[in-house]
């Protein structure tokens, strides 16, 4: 590397470490003298008069409706709006995110007016959530299509959908030595602060089209700085590298952050060698967005910041908790800088003006939130043998008077931030002291009272009035809740959630579909004086690599939701296949769709010819018609009712594509082809749905919300389709690629263009999830299908 540029590094280092030195004497000579004790004493005697609960008829009366648990996300917001305490509780939690993630100051009228605003817009979605939550389905904290509906609204649709993308790779791409839902987490929480960042530096009266360009730039910087949490720091801490492996990847960054330009991968040898080639080209074209969004200016102040956050992470990473003789400043002083740049570097990303106040206030915050998390995650830090203020000090206090006691300065640090820092601002003290008091609520809940008090006992540093009155806080003190703090446990209960449905639903898939391929095949009848190759040809078809969607959405709708018994279904099962495999022989044809491969191998009527291929597709039918007949474990009226809905949709089929072939090389129009669509694919998806609710004899209003899901899923499936034939990969989806281009056949993204089809799937994505939401039955499996349908790579 350039010895200049290494310079130029080391200096920046060198510069905010000096002034982390002086900030660290600072707070050294504080607590040393104990002035933080008398200050902060006082402030909490004007504190507690708000927090202190006051007895009366009202406060008996609220008490009769039991505080609900956290954990129940809706059922808690919904106890905070009845007793008249969400505006507080947003209040001071958007006062909070003020201080934290925008370094501004609570005692600025402009910003109190914009706290009360945002405050005032989430409560209204918060509440707007409880009045249309389905009781036995409430509605996810982080929806793909809530998302979506936001990006619509600010004009972002395609960065939206770009970071669900991304988003989606990164979840696959996570190795089992990290902790996947804290990953994503960290990396979703890092790109709302970028757009928080962005949205405090649009003025109001920006144009529109601006105002989403910036938003658009904001959720794409937000996830390329983001990544550098689960694919750096978390994965550096993992243990999931070996120790050569840490070394190489550490000097892949250290160079890039010097030299501003990603060295190239080169060898890589080991069991994570497919997860570096993702990891290493996601992080260059980060990177590389990025850099290329910068000015001159704030290019520099990222780099510099970046190089600062990544050399003090390092320094911090490899010490070693059996070293016991670090000192107060080489365990302070990486902290005080990793923990005030990751915050400063978010304002040179997003190329934001030069603010000094903010940089001054961020820069002295930034211990206060590490030591907060420290003290939270000590124990799981202990284990880990990784070195914080916390574990050097559990491991060492007793053998080194000498040490600072990391709680103390804590405090000291609290005094700092209120007097020094936001000179003595009442707004500041009081959120500043909620947060303090509501963490240590946090951990004596977590660990029990009786390893709570071990902690306090191991912890006290000899004040004994200042320590009373802050344990006296801990068990009395009231409305000291953070919403912040709640999303963060629900969205990682959501994650993991999310986790374990992807792969039941992929378990269940791939099992029922095993179930279902050992069903399908159609044993011949008695030989005749003149062999005919029909059976053959059938099995042919039935055997390819299909994907069996439809009966197995049947069997999951059929036995999980309405409770029919597997065997009983076991022909609508194969009915189901069998005249899907008799659609796809048609279209198939010379005369109609003219494939060549289908299901990973040649067609039908190129094995054979298309005389067979026609006659197999009308025994297929035949046999469909035969099994529907023979389910025998349900009453004839309702039978009969399934198969006289059974014909009608499967001339809708014939319908459809008698009209996509009376359309070939015809323009469209959107309403032309979204009724082909709903005809060819549509009804394929609603007989799956449905059927199995006619055998269950479900209530007209469940089969119309499954009628309405079905509907959109189709047009949904058929456009993910139509990016396929333009985008996909012919070997992974078993069918060659452009057909509809080469035929000239109109399809979505002839019509609307790559941009606005996936636009349009994905508007159909949300009206199918919003009609599932009113389903008043489990949905985890038609979440995750729909997802699938809007993610799939074949």
């Amino acid at each position: 590397m350039n010895e200049a540029l290494i310079d130029h590094a080391h200096t920046a280092y060198r510069q905010a470490e000096q002034r982390a030195e002086q900030y660290f004497a600072a707070l050294y000579e504080q607590t040393a003298k104990k002035t933080y004790v008398t200050k902060l004493t006082e402030d909490f005697r004007l504190w507690k008069k708000g927090h202190l609960p006051r007895y009366s008829w009202l406060s008996i009366f609220s008490k009769i409706r039991k505080k609900p648990s956290t954990k129940e996300y809706y059922r808690y917001i919904q106890w905070l709006n009845q007793t008249g305490r969400l505006d507080d509780y947003l209040d001071r939690s958007v006062s909070y995110m003020y201080m934290r993630d925008l370094g501004k100051p609570l005692d600025s009228p402009e910003i109190r007016v914009r706290v009360i605003r945002l405050a005032a817009d989430i409560k209204q979605q918060l509440v707007a959530s409880q009045e249309i939550r389905n009781q036995k389905q409430p509605p996810e904290l982080m929806s793909l299509s809530g998302l979506y509906r936001w990006a619509q609204k600010e004009g972002i649709e395609e960065d939206v959908i770009w970071v669900i993308n991304k988003l989606n790779a990164v979840s696959s791409h996570i190795p089992k030595e990290m902790n996947a839902e804290h990953a994503q987490r960290k990396l979703i929480k890092i790109m709302l602060g970028v757009v928080l960042n962005m949205k405090e530096e649009i003025d109001d009266n920006v144009p529109p089209a601006e105002r989403a360009k910036r938003l658009g730039d904001a959720i794409r910087l937000g996830y390329s700085y983001g990544l550098t949490y689960p694919f750096i720091d978390d994965l550096l801490d993992s243990g999931a590298l070996t120790a050569e492996e840490q070394v190489q990847y550490s000097h892949m960054i250290r160079e890039a952050l010097i030299t501003g330009i990603v060295p190239e991968l080169g060898m890589w040898t080991g069991k994570h060698t497919d997860m570096f080639h993702f990891i290493h080209s996601e992080l260059c074209e980060a990177f590389t967005y990025i850099k290329g969004y910068q000015n001159p200016r704030s290019e520099n102040t990222f780099f510099e910041q970046s190089y600062v956050f990544f050399h003090s992470q390092d320094i911090d990473r490899v010490k070693d908790l059996a070293n016991a003789n670090y000192t107060n400043e080489e365990l302070y002083i990486p902290i005080i800088l990793k923990s005030s740049s990751s915050r400063l570097i978010v304002r040179s990303v997003i190329r934001a003006p030069e603010d000094s106040g903010f940089e001054h206030r961020t820069f002295y915050y930034g211990i206060y939130n590490q030591l907060a998390d420290d003290f939270a995650d000590m124990f799981d830090d202990m284990q880990e043998g990784a070195v914080t203020p916390y574990t050097y000090y559990l491991k060492y206090h007793q053998q080194r008077p000498d040490l600072l006691n990391p709680f103390e300065l804590y405090w000291s640090v609290i005094s700092h931030i209120i007097h020094q820092v936001h000179h003595s601002d009442a707004a500041t003290r009081e959120v500043i002291l909620d947060r303090a008091i509501n963490g240590l609520k946090r951990c004596r809940e977590r660990v029990g009272e009786a390893k709570y008090e071990e902690i306090m006992d191991i912890f006290d540093f000899n004040e004994s009035t200042f320590l009373s009155l802050v344990q006296q806080m801990v068990q009395k003190a009231d409305n000291v809740d953070f919403f912040d703090k709640l999303l963060r446990d629900q969205l990682v209960i959501q994650l993991a959630n999310n986790r374990k449905e992807k792969e039941h639903f992929h378990d269940s898939i791939a099992t029922i579909r095993q179930e279902i391929n050992s069903i399908l095949h159609v044993t011949k009848p008695s030989t005749l004086p003149i062999e005919d190759s029909l059976f053959d040809a059938a099995n042919y078809s039935l055997t390819g690599d299909g994907k069996r969607l439809r009966p197995i959405l049947t069997w999951v709708i059929g036995v999980n939701e309405y409770g029919l018994q597997s065997t009983a279904i076991v022909p609508l099962l194969r009915s189901l296949e069998y005249m899907h495999t008799a659609s796809l022989i048609f279209d198939d044809l010379p005369s109609q769709d003219n494939a060549d491969t289908r299901r990973g191998k040649p067609t039908l009527h190129n094995v054979y010819n298309s005389a067979t291929a026609e006659l197999t597709a009308l025994l297929l039918i035949q046999r469909s018609i035969q099994e529907q007949s023979s389910l025998d474990k349900f009453d004839a009226a309702t039978v009969l009712n399934l198969i006289r809905y059974s014909a009608c949709k499967t001339e809708d089929l014939c319908r459809g594509q008698a009209m996509d072939l009376q359309s070939k090389g015809m323009p469209l129009t959107l309403e032309q082809l979204n009724t082909i669509c709903f005809y060819k694919t549509g009804v394929a998806f609603e007989a799956s749905l449905v059927m199995p609710a006619i055998l269950a004899k479900a209530p007209e209003a469940e089969i119309a919300i499954l009628k309405k899901f079905a509907y959109h899923a189709g047009i949904a499936f058929q456009i993910k389709d139509d990016l396929l034939d333009q985008e996909g990969n012919m070997h992974v989806l078993g069918k060659p690629v452009g057909q509809d281009k080469e035929n000239n056949n109109s399809n979505f993204v002839s019509i609307l263009g790559v941009n606005e089809a996936r636009k349009m799937m994905w508007e159909h994505y949300c009206l199918a999830a919003e009609a599932l939401q009113k389903f008043p039955r489990n949905i985890a499996f038609l979440k995750h299908l729909l997802n699938y349908i809007v993610t799939r790579d074949r």
